[in-house]
């Protein structure tokens, strides 16, 4: 299995309520276990026929921090902002090599594709919820998005 998607799957049970989560893909069979016993970030290998087990990062309950008092601002986006409705790796096009599907500067209609999100080995396209004119693109082609992730910006 690749380093990639062992890395979204890990991420995708840390930001979740799921406490674990087994995959198997051909021989390889991976489980993945959110646990507060274990140190972070601590990964055990097996050989190809047994398990493999990561365990992702637990989710902390602390005691609400001080705000810190230069915190910047969030970046404000003049248009309608597209967002990530999952986790997963960000792709502007349909395959290497092709044209992206939308750039700076394209009109488009309620309903084009955007982009495309790879999330566990499924690619989901993500649709243009308005019209307009594509001003901004917020996400580098191949790089993961978190869900609620500014993608674009459409003016």
């Amino acid at each position: 299995m690749d380093l990639r998607k062992l890395k979204t799957l890990i991420d995708l049970v840390a930001e979740s309520d799921i406490a674990e989560l087994e995959v198997t893909e051909g021989e390889s069979k991976v489980r993945i276990v959110k646990s507060s016993a274990n140190p972070q970030g601590q990964m055990m290998m097996m050989p190809q026929q047994a398990v493999q087990h990561y365990a992702a990062p637990a989710q902390h309950a602390a005691a609400p921090a001080p705000a810190a008092p230069a915190a910047p601002a969030a970046v404000e986006h003049t248009g309608h902002v597209v967002k990530s409705p999952m986790v997963g790796t960000f792709y502007r096009s349909s395959a290497p090599g092709a044209a992206a599907f939308v750039e700076v500067g394209q009109s488009i209609k309620q309903g084009d594709t955007l982009c495309i999100i790879e999330a566990m080995k499924l690619l989901n396209e993500i649709d243009a919820d308005v019209a307009g004119t594509v001003t901004k693109i917020l996400v580098e082609n191949g790089q993961p998005v978190e869900f609620g992730q500014p993608l674009f910006v459409i003016g």
